[in-house]
């Protein structure tokens, strides 16, 4: 029987990687007006902005190449980070008072401005629809799973439609509203069986899958898909939320940019989860790996009622600072290829202006959340790579944390970088370094055991 059941799954494989070499060539010329797109939008938003020079070339990430970005800890420049408790008018920050009327809204009109945009000032209603609901079993833990679709209003401008994927597992033995953690990322591909993750045939772990870790802790789960909320590219900076609410046209320098739109979609399915009496509202967490750790952060930076994070690899653009050249840069991410993560004046310090001149950085992200307790995860620097800059990760949180003890709280327990393995998950900013790759599979359980904490499960 299990010897049938492997024949089958190398055919299903088979007939799914096949499907993929089909579309190859399609997919290439896709690739390719994409690109074309991408450079043009690209070039529209810096002349909006009035910048003829050319952009600051990124460093590149293959050490051989002659223009390879900084790995090496001895070759990192001195910088001066923007303070986080003194005022854009050079007030020192002493109360929780001055904090919440004086400081933080300062550091979100910062980095609405200048690095994820503004929100627009009216965004249509987002109406939750349930497509399909089932029962099934995760490994040996019963769940109820609801498929939602969050149909965007698009009366205005009917040429744009937008509807939200959310999938939602509750489990079955739960006897009150349980708590949740909401994962930006893909609902699996039907030529998977009931209890495969999206990519369990491509990869194996020792680690039991992070659905099965959750419902053994009567927890409930949320995979939201951000390409449904907003394309992940700038050709399509016209479509999705962003174009609906621009009416298909293009958007000016400060307005958003694709994560500020995800972390919007993260809010619309809290919406749904305050309606839903399975789900204890007061204990919901986000989570997300790469850019989609960045639209973690975001989301949470932004929306009071996330109580947890968990964010993974996030790099430069969201945990890792700026500031220190190590890894991706500006440069990098200002360019016609990740530029529609962030507002269009982000343009300007690639060009025009250097990274210094950025009011704000990463640390002060991390700030954002306080005092909610946030877990920052990151992969071997022998395996994920140095990309993502996890020491620069680490010393975000290290700065942001006067903020949380200003609040009562712990933050990070040490200023000295850990080794490798090292769970310091004593405050409320914690952060581990898995032996793993580029993913928060290993910090699954070690995020759990810290989130018990708080939430009491």
């Amino acid at each position: 029987m299990s010897k049938l059941r492997s024949v089958s799954d190398i055919f299903i494989l088979s007939i799914f990687l096949l499907s993929l070499c089909a579309e190859a060539q399609d997919g290439k010329s896709s690739q390719d007006s994409i690109h074309k797109l991408n450079y043009q939008h690209f070039m529209q938003m810096k002349h909006q902005l009035g910048i003829t020079a050319k952009n600051r070339q990124g460093p590149s990430g293959d050490p051989t190449d002659p223009n390879a970005a900084n790995f090496d800890e001895s070759k990192v420049r001195s910088y001066v980070l923007p303070e986080v408790l003194v005022s854009n008018e050079g007030k020192q920050i002493n109360t929780s008072r001055e904090w919440w009327e004086i400081r933080r809204p300062e550091i979100v009109e910062d980095f609405e401005t200048s690095i994820y945009g503004h929100l627009p000032d009216h965004i249509p209603d987002v109406k939750w629809n349930i497509v399909s609901k089932k029962d099934t079993l995760i490994n040996s833990y019963p769940v109820s799973e609801l498929l939602l679709e969050g149909l965007v209003d698009n009366s205005a401008y009917p040429a744009v439609e937008v509807k939200i994927e959310l999938l939602v597992g509750i489990p079955k033995s739960a006897k009150k509203a349980v708590p949740l953690a909401m994962e930006f990322g893909f609902i699996k591909s039907p030529f998977m069986r009931a209890n495969d993750e999206p990519d369990s045939y491509f990869f194996s772990s020792y680690e039991p899958k992070w659905k099965q870790q959750l419902l053994s802790q009567n927890m409930g789960y949320a995979i939201l898909v951000p390409s449904s909320i907003q394309a992940d590219n700038g050709a399509g900076l016209t479509s999705g939320i962003i174009g609906l609410v621009n009416h298909g046209k293009q958007r000016k320098p400060d307005e958003w940019g694709v994560l500020r739109a995800w972390a919007w979609g993260a809010s619309r399915a809290i919406d749904y989860f305050e309606t839903n009496p399975k789900i204890d509202e007061n204990r919901i967490a986000v989570e997300g790996v790469s850019r989609y750790g960045k639209a973690a952060i975001v989301s949470m930076a932004f929306d009071q009622r996330i109580s947890l994070g968990f964010f993974g690899s996030a790099g430069a653009g969201g945990i890792s600072l700026l500031r220190r050249n190590f890894g991706e840069q500006v440069e990098n991410l200002a360019s016609p290829g990740e530029y529609h993560w962030f507002c269009g004046n982000f343009i300007k310090y690639a060009s025009v202006m250097e990274t210094q001149d950025l009011p704000v950085d990463a640390h002060q992200l991390i700030a954002l959340c306080a005092p909610r307790p946030v877990f920052i995860s990151a992969g071997s620097h022998l395996i994920e790579g140095q990309w993502v800059d996890a020491k620069g990760m680490f010393l975000s949180s290290v700065y942001a944390t006067p903020v949380y003890e200003l609040l009562g709280k712990k933050g990070l327990e040490t200023s000295g970088f850990p080794k490798m393995g090292t769970a310091l998950v004593d405050g409320e900013i914690a952060f581990r370094q898995h032996a793993g790759g580029h993913s928060t599979g290993p910090n699954w359980s070690t995020w759990i055991a810290w989130a018990s904490k708080y939430w009491q499960f």
